[in-house]
Parts: structure tokens; sequence; C-alpha cells
């Protein structure tokens, strides 16, 4: 029979203390499930509301690219510095300890190589793959005036059912071919379309002239994309404009694993985001764990 010791009425109900309801800190994402929130917060720092994502998902279209040649080398090192990593369910299997305490994106479209045209993309893996994987969210590219345009959207939309269904977040990625034009008419456009059709969170590239009005205009957060390689001060410059003009963190690749020093430059990235210090400071502190014996 139960011990009967603890029916006793000592017991404390905190009776003077209102029942704690904690809302939840992303932007857009207050109504969401339990489940699709705490991924979420795998993603995005709960006490800055930022993220440091590590994108390493290129050599879906492009092959080994500068840099990820051999990711178990490149990379591993530089996951206790990163927030979020996005890559490619290959490349999670088969270089990524399983031990990685981090968030993990999962790019969820592909098809055509660099060698195509990229906007013939298809949603490319199964929703309880990604279970399996235990995937933080799912990636989808969106060319908003791309050729494919349309079927890009509906990728998009696909996943989203799949991932409101199975409580995994979407992040809608706005791609830019190379006869797009980049500018804050044509991101707001973008990113909106991917939150109005339910995103939950988007990826863009940066701007320098109103890149305010697409992050304002969009109802759910915003990442910044690091887009090609830059000198190291002008990546930390863009990184820090991004997040004071709204974004909740960056997505960046090429601009960490192709740095001279990727280890100094990821922890510069994190200095910027979540501590919002200025470029000059992280780039000093970039050069001093560059030096470092």
């Amino acid at each position: 029979m139960a011990d009967r010791d603890d029916m006793n009425d000592a017991k404390n109900f905190h009776l003077n203390v209102p029942a704690k309801t904690e809302p939840f800190f992303l932007k857009g994402s207050h109504a969401l499930d339990w489940g699709m929130q705490n991924r979420l917060a795998r993603i995005f720092h709960p006490q800055s509301g930022k993220t440091v994502m590590l994108a390493i998902d290129h050599g879906y279209f492009q092959g080994p690219t500068t840099g990820l040649e051999r990711v178990d080398i490149n990379i591993v090192p530089l996951l206790p510095f990163a927030d979020a990593l996005m890559l490619t369910r290959g490349m999670l299997r088969s270089s990524i300890p399983p031990s990685a305490p981090r968030g993990t994106v999962l790019r969820a479209s592909g098809g055509p190589s660099i060698l195509k045209e990229l906007s013939n993309e298809q949603i490319a893996v199964d929703v309880e793959d990604a279970i399996r994987l235990n995937a933080a969210a799912l990636a989808v590219q969106v060319f908003i005036g791309g050729e494919f345009e349309t079927q890009s959207i509906h990728n998009l939309t696909r996943l989203v059912d799949v991932g409101n269904r199975y409580g995994i977040p979407v992040l809608g990625v706005t791609a830019v071919g190379k006869n797009m034009t980049r500018d804050a008419r044509y991101f707001r456009l973008a990113c909106r379309i991917c939150a109005e059709l339910g995103a939950h969170f988007v990826k863009t590239y940066y701007i320098a002239e109103d890149f305010e009005t697409v992050t304002a205009s969009c109802p759910v957060p915003v990442v910044m994309a690091g887009g090609k390689k830059l000198p190291e001060l002008e990546a930390l410059t863009m990184a820090h404009k991004a997040v004071q003009e709204g974004a909740a963190g960056v997505d960046m690749g090429r601009n960490i694993f192709q740095s001279d020093a990727p280890e100094a430059m990821i922890q510069a990235v994190r200095k910027v985001v979540h501590e919002n210090i200025k470029p000059d400071e992280a780039f000093e502190i970039y050069q001093e764990l560059k030096n470092k014996p």
C-alpha cells in the first residue's frame, strides 16, 4: 500500500503567488505549439533572442566548396561557438558527431546543380527523416522572381504544412539569382511572401539602404545571410549593422569557414550578435584570438 505520510495538510501550494506564464521571446512565435517553440529555442539564444547560425549547406548544389572539403576537420571544431548548424542530411549523418549540442537546420530543398537553373528545386527531404535526425528546423529556398517561382513557393507551403503537423519550424530562404534586383523593395516582397505563407523565420541578404524596412515589415524573425566572402572587418560591420537594424542574428558560412582564422572569426561574430559590441572591437578580438599561440 502507498505511504500515506504525505497526505497531511502541510503542503505549500504558494496560494499567494500567481502561476507564472512566460511569453515566448521570439517575434511572431507566441502562438506556436510548445514543441515548435522548443525547437526555435535550440536555434535562437533565449537571453539575447539572436542566433549565430553556421551555414555549411553549400555543397548541395556546388559540391566541395572551398573550406568545406573536409567538414570533419574544418567545421566540427567550430560547433561549440555556433548556436545552430545549417546543413544537409548527408553531411549531418556522415560528418557531425551525434554528441554535438547545437540545433540543426536541415536543408530540405534541392535538385539542380550550379550547372543548371537553380530555381528548379523540389522538396528533397521527407519529414520522417527530419524527425529521425532530430532537426530543429527545415530550410527551403524560395525564388521570388525566378523562373520556377511558383514551384519554389509550393515547396515552402508544403513544407510548412508538414512542419506544423509535426512541430518543426520552417526557414524560408530568399534566393537571389544573378539577374535579380537586390534592394529593399525586392527583399520586403520576398521576406513578406515567405512569412505570409507560413515560414516561421526567414533568411535574407543585408543591403546598405533601408534594411530596417525589410525586418520591420516581416512579422517573423529575419536572419541575415552571410553571402560572399568579405574581409573580416567588413563582415563584422555587416553583421553589426544587420542586427542593429532588426535582424535576429546571422547565418554565416564563407565569412567564417573561409576566414584565415575561422575559430577566431566565429567568436568575434558572436560578440557582435549577442553582446552588441562594435565592429572595431570585435575585429580586435578576432586578431587577438587569431594570434594566440
